[in-house]
């Protein structure tokens, strides 16, 4: 019998408590589809699906066949199935965790550390920063998605200063006058005052900020309870953040970070150092494989926030420039190459129109994991033992050059999300 070098998985669910409940979850409706067995529990969140070999959720082969159980097991019995750069760049391991998430309530105020900084955060706190990997990110909505990423346009940040007394008492007036100083023709002059002001914030007393919070917080609900515009404050936003987390400094940050909205399709990366919090909705995302998260606000979880205000990048820039553009491959116009600036992870999101009824998932260099969103369709390949159905949730382990022919079944097309690596 010939190897089987690409089969189904059966990945793991993460059930934090900011995830979306029930089959209000994207994770959750993709699980029950592609596995008619899983029982989804209404009242419970889920919030992750992984889809990699990762120690804390290492995907389980749905392939009796198969002697190992796990896609980790199965990896280091046969490294070559990465691809021969893959293999050899990144020691025999799958490079990237790729993940769907299903956000109902904000994540943390976070940034994720170059390598040169893992690697010391590593050595001296293992138990926070649990290994000395960078962690670069790229975000692609399934839903309508709201995040906060990077530091907005300081106009916008001064205008927040101005029209937020609570923020401007918490910063103090020496700090606020230096950024309104700050002129568009020193970028390092206005990095080095935001740095000032965002860390005066971030290490603000905490009987103090509560104070300023709650004074800003009933200010608001006041005027929105007289219509008025609270657009100026970011309204809206602090309410529902403060909701979540009441007493939170994180909640000031949305007068720092831009909020950044993207449709389905539409894609973030968040590169090292690069401050950010997802705000709510679905998303497919792709990661370098570490844990290292430096955390400063909006989560119960340990807060570094010294470290978080020395690391962070402080280059003010519009969210628009946020958004990560997918490049139409010259190859094959039904994919979409989302290829960020690191050597880690790369995301592939394939439609297959409905005229389509027989198409070709071509092989590549690199093992890759390929996630059904939507459409059925039988799938057959060399390194496949047998046929395999494909439907919403299915979740395929591709071996490096090895392809896969799709018989459509389904009569709008279909949409995959497929991530690798290309080096």
């Amino acid at each position: 019998m010939a190897e089987i070098r690409v089969f189904p998985l059966s990945c793991a669910v993460q059930n934090y408590s900011w995830g979306k409940v029930g089959l209000e979850s994207e994770v959750a409706k993709l699980l029950s589809s592609g596995d008619p067995l899983v029982q989804i529990q209404p009242d419970r969140p889920y919030a992750e699906l992984w889809m990699g070999a990762h120690p804390r959720g290492d995907a389980i082969i749905r392939d009796n066949r198969i002697p190992q159980k796990t896609l980790g097991q199965w990896i280091a019995d046969n490294p070559a199935c990465l691809g021969t750069k893959v293999k050899d760049t990144f020691q025999g391991q799958l490079p990237f965790l790729f993940k769907v998430l299903s956000v109902d309530t904000a994540l943390s105020i976070q940034a994720h550390p170059n390598k040169e900084l893992a690697a010391k955060l590593h050595a001296q706190f293992p138990e926070h920063y649990p290994d000395a990997n960078h962690k670069p990110e790229m975000a692609i909505a399934l839903t309508p998605f709201e995040g906060l990423c990077g530091f907005r346009p300081v106009e916008e940040i001064v205008s927040f200063l101005q029209n937020v007394p609570e923020l401007r008492a918490l910063i103090g007036e020496v700090a606020v006058e230096q950024l309104e100083r700050s002129g568009s023709d020193d970028p390092r002059g206005v990095s080095a005052a935001l740095r000032v002001c965002f860390t005066r914030l971030m290490k603000s007393e905490k009987k103090f900020f509560v104070d300023q919070l709650n004074m800003l917080v009933k200010r608001i609900s006041q005027e929105a309870e007289e219509g008025k515009d609270t657009s100026g404050s970011n309204g809206e936003l602090l309410l529902r953040l403060h909701s979540q987390y009441p007493g939170d400094i994180g909640c000031f940050t949305i007068y720092f970070l831009n909020l950044v909205k993207l449709e389905p399709g539409e894609a973030m990366f968040l590169g090292a150092n690069e401050p950010h919090a997802y705000l709510r909705g679905d998303c497919v995302e792709c990661m370098a494989c570490s844990d290292n998260t430096v955390r400063a606000g909006l989560t119960p979880k340990f807060i570094d926030v010294l470290t978080l205000c020395e690391m962070l990048n402080y280059t003010p820039a519009p969210s628009s420039s946020k958004i990560f553009p997918a490049v139409q491959s010259q190859l094959d116009p039904n994919v979409y190459v989302y290829d960020p600036p690191v050597p880690d992870f790369a995301i592939m999101r394939i439609e297959i129109p409905a005229s389509i009824k027989l198409y070709l998932i071509s092989a590549i260099d690199s093992a890759s994991i390929l996630l059904v969103i939507q459409g059925t369709a039988v799938g057959t390949s060399t390194a496949a033992a047998s046929e395999m159905s494909l439907c919403r949730g299915s979740v395929l382990f591709i071996s490096a050059n090895e392809s896969i022919s799709l018989h459509l079944s389904s009569p709008d097309g279909m949409l995959l999300f497929r991530a690798c690596c290309l080096l």
